[in-house]
């Protein structure tokens, strides 16, 4: 049986991801802080035999007995309000924490895949996003601390392929939704969801002619799932290409939940991305991989998954605060 370490794993995609491995044979080892996880999105895991749970800071040493046979890093805050919040630790979990994974690698002589993200691409100026491109950051900028450490996340696990010949490969994550997304962790989807399911109307930042492609969950997975069985040790996109204003994604929201608010307007945040689409041509070609699951599909799962919590949670939800981000 493969042993397989998920950091992140109480998170949105790393519980997904210990769900997908656990469902092909793997014995999982999660690893969380449980900064930004909730042990809730893998309690239907607890109890399982091939299946166990580590609560650990990986920004600190990592030690896991006996054979792993593949380490993939996922744990970081991945939203504005999480890294706006905690920026430190945004940074030290990319570059403290990916260091002692790809040494624990090392030691295990595991595959090691990071989860990079399209933010390393800043606000781009070429579209749609390939992976040739290098990206147009700031990285002294709010975003910074997130992009800089997906950024250096890449650097330094290229370094440890070349230098030591560790087997690695590299996930470049467009924007996901689905199920076990937090409602108040800032991003599109579930703050228009929050919203609307608050009786609120929905804000959109800006004109709302800035866009976003959106990937459902099992799609990413899958993705994901092909690189790291795959050969390809270079970074690949792995996202749904079909783009669309976050104007009209607020009016898409609106018909689906059958509500009836209003869309207002707040200003723009400092360095937010006016365009996010990825070019999948290698995930096509390399791994034979595109998306299935259509928004309308994809969105209808994730709105009935955010009509099961409960009314306290839908209270606790924060509204997206970017004040800190246009404070000079």
């Amino acid at each position: 049986m493969k042993r397989t370490l998920i950091t992140g794993a109480a998170g949105f995609l790393g519980s997904h991801l210990c769900d997908r491995f656990i469902k092909e044979g793997h014995y999982v080892i999660g690893m969380d802080n449980l900064i930004t996880g909730d042990l809730k999105n893998i309690e239907h895991l607890m109890g399982l035999e091939n299946f166990e749970f580590y609560h650990h800071d990986v920004t600190k040493f990592v030690h896991v007995p006996g054979q792993l046979d593949y380490i993939l890093h996922f744990a970081s805050p991945a939203s504005p309000i999480d890294y706006l919040k905690i920026p430190i630790q945004t940074l030290k979990v990319g570059a403290l924490g990916t260091h002692n994974l790809l040494g624990l690698a090392k030691e295990k002589g595991a595959r090691f895949m990071i989860a990079s993200t399209s933010e390393i691409y800043g606000d781009p100026l070429v579209h749609p996003q390939t992976e040739e491109y290098y990206g147009n950051v700031n990285t002294i900028g709010p975003r910074g601390v997130y992009d800089e450490a997906k950024r250096f996340q890449e650097s330094i696990t290229m370094a440890y392929h070349t230098f030591h010949g560790l087997d690695t490969r590299i996930v470049r994550i467009f924007n996901t939704y689905g199920p076990r997304m937090r409602l108040n962790d800032g991003r599109v989807i579930p703050a228009f969801m929050g919203q609307a399911l608050r009786g609120e109307d929905l804000t959109v930042f800006g004109d709302g002619s800035q866009t976003r492609s959106f990937c459902f969950v099992e799609d990413e997975i899958e993705g994901i799932y092909r690189l790291l069985k795959s050969d390809y040790t270079l970074p690949m996109n792995i996202g749904n290409p079909h783009e669309i204003t976050i104007k009209d994604f607020a009016e898409e929201i609106i018909k689906l939940t059958g509500t009836d608010q209003k869309i207002i307007y707040k200003p723009l945040p400092k360095d937010d991305p006016m365009q996010r689409q990825p070019d999948i041509s290698k995930a096509k070609e390399i791994l034979g991989w595109e998306p299935k699951v259509g928004r309308e599909e994809g969105m209808k799962k994730t709105f009935e998954y955010f009509k099961t919590l409960t009314e306290d949670e839908l209270k606790r939800t924060e509204h997206r605060d970017f004040s800190k981000i246009n404070r000079k």
